[in-house]
């Protein structure tokens, strides 16, 4: 992996238009340079060591399922075990290392994933089907991530605090300390950004990793390997499991070894790990974060230009494919017929097709199972007497036959407590719904098992007070043209959900996250 690094900050939301020339150059020249790549087997690693299995599967491309991107190894229980074996034979000499020395390789981890960005970018393009500009941003949020993890560790002192006497004669104090072993489970759709943010959180606090990547998108975690081992991570302390969740997630929920999980992902992945946690002789740390439901409120005042933008933009981004993508909007009642009128026109634009050509904003979701989701809610809302706005159907002509291309897709004329109001979808839908007050707004955003993001526009500022303490939602947004519900950054907006949500109550990227990798020792010494 090779690429430069400009002097550029990459986020979601903020680029210029020279910056967007130079990305678009890059990503051009590195989609060239990873094309012999193409088709190549890469293997897990355990121990430092390249491990492969008795059985290999193929990493197609959602963009052209007949493009085989890699194949991977189809890891089993026994590779877990071995990782985690590997793990908690490295955590002694991992954890004994100073904080500084370790906040060190941590940042070096973080500049390396600055340097081979526009590789990982294009690879990330081929596997996830994200825009150019998404996957660059989930590039530099992974490193953000990094960056400001270590800043958390260097303002806290390492977690090391003196504390009060009650006698003359004694010490005390209270010092964070590793748990030993972390396993980190990542999501098809950040398959960098939530792999390298909690693995960072991790091992800056001194713990050992095992990261099992999503089966769709194995290829960056792989690729994360290579970055960390280039950091000077020693052997045993990354270790990267490829596999189905049926064997490699299972054995990490029941291993004993495992001291602590992150996971990003379902609800009903993250309830299960949960309850496994529960029935544990001893307990351990569970990060979940479980997706959402998110709201946008556009109240009377709102500045509907404004408003319509952000929420194509959260409701599309990554083709819906984003927990925080804002799938269902509450408009009053007077400016909804003009709300939805100019959300269409603008769905309408969003040019569809190959996310590695540099005019796509939309290529396609992850898989089959998406796009039969998709078409279930289409039919489920005209059976409704939803009115499918615009959108609503899969694209089979070409160039789209060969992969899962789905039409952005607004839909109205539902009743507010029909399911595609209440089901967390994943897909490129959002749902809109007339109310006739603010506070008939706020029980319908709140009256849903989620609280992940949320989003207002509203130029009255007792509506905009009213939002931000009743809202029940861990990350929200007034205003926000450049996504309603979405574009949280590390440092910048904590990213986290209450409710079904998420299980810790503290936002990845906030200044509350890192703690979560160690435990509290308080120590006593008397003279």
């Amino acid at each position: 992996m090779s690429g430069s690094t400009p002097e550029m900050k990459i986020t979601y939301a903020t680029m210029s238009a020279d910056q967007m020339e130079s990305l678009h150059l890059a990503i051009d020249e590195a989609i060239e340079r990873i094309r012999p790549e193409l088709g190549k087997t890469y293997p897990m690693y355990i121990d430092g060591e390249a491990i492969e299995s008795a059985e290999q599967f193929d990493d197609l491309s959602p963009i052209d399922t007949r493009t085989v991107l890699a194949r991977f190894q189809k890891g089993t229980a026994d590779h877990v075990r071995d990782a985690v074996r590997a793990a908690r034979a490295a955590v002694t000499s991992w954890s004994e290392r100073s904080w500084t020395e370790r906040v060190a390789i941590v940042r070096k981890i973080g500049d390396g994933i600055r340097v081979h960005r526009w590789d990982l970018a294009a690879w990330m393009g081929h596997e996830t089907g994200k825009n150019r500009l998404e996957c660059v941003g989930d590039i530099e949020e992974a490193a953000d991530f990094m960056t400001y993890y270590c800043d958390q560790m260097e303002a806290h002192d390492g977690f090391s605090q003196t504390m009060g006497k009650l006698a003359p004669n004694e010490e005390n104090s209270s010092v964070m300390r590793h748990h030993g072993v972390w396993a980190v489970i990542s999501p098809f759709n950040f398959p960098m950004a939530l792999a390298g943010g909690p693995a960072s959180g991790a091992l800056v606090a001194g713990n050992t990793v095992v990261l099992k990547p999503a089966t769709d998108t194995p290829m960056l975690g792989v690729r994360l390997h290579d970055i960390v081992t280039e950091a000077g991570v020693p052997p045993g302390v990354f270790n990267v499991v490829t596999g189905p969740g049926a064997t490699v997630g299972q054995e990490i929920a029941e291993n004993p070894g495992v001291d602590g999980i992150v996971f990003t992902g379902s609800k009903e992945v993250g309830m299960m790990l949960l309850r496994e946690n529960s029935g544990r002789r001893v307990p351990r740390p569970v990060i979940t974060e479980m997706g959402g439901k998110n709201p946008t409120l556009v109240m009377s005042s709102a500045d509907l230009d404004k408003a319509t933008e952000g929420v194509w933009r959260s409701a599309f981004g990554a083709q819906g494919q984003k927990c925080s993508a804002c799938s269902r909007v509450y408009v009053a009642s007077d400016v909804c017929d003009r709300f939805v009128e100019q959300l269409v026109e603008k769905t309408k634009k969003i040019k569809t097709g190959n996310p590695l050509k540099r005019d796509v904003w939309m290529g396609p979701v992850i898989n089959e199972a998406a796009v039969k989701t998709y078409e279930r809610a289409v039919q489920e809302a005209k059976h409704a007497g939803g009115r499918i706005l615009t959108g609503g159907r899969r694209m089979t002509e070409e160039p789209f036959r060969h992969g899962y291309f789905l039409e952005p897709t607004v839909i109205d004329s539902l009743p507010n407590d029909h399911r595609l109001f209440v089901d967390e979808l994943f897909v490129p839908i959002t749902v809109v719904g007339k109310v006739t007050s603010f506070d008939e707004a706020m029980r319908l955003a709140n009256d849903t098992e989620y609280g992940l993001t949320a989003g207002i526009f509203t130029e009255d500022e007792d509506e905009l007070a009213g939002f931000f303490d009743r809202i029940q939602a861990g990350v929200v947004y007034a205003n926000r043209q450049a996504g309603a519900t979405t574009g949280a950054w590390p440092g910048i907006n904590p990213f986290g959900g209450w409710k079904a949500s998420g299980s810790s109550g503290r936002g990845a990227g906030g200044p509350y996250y890192v703690q979560q990798f160690m435990k509290e020792q308080s120590r006593v010494r008397i003279y």
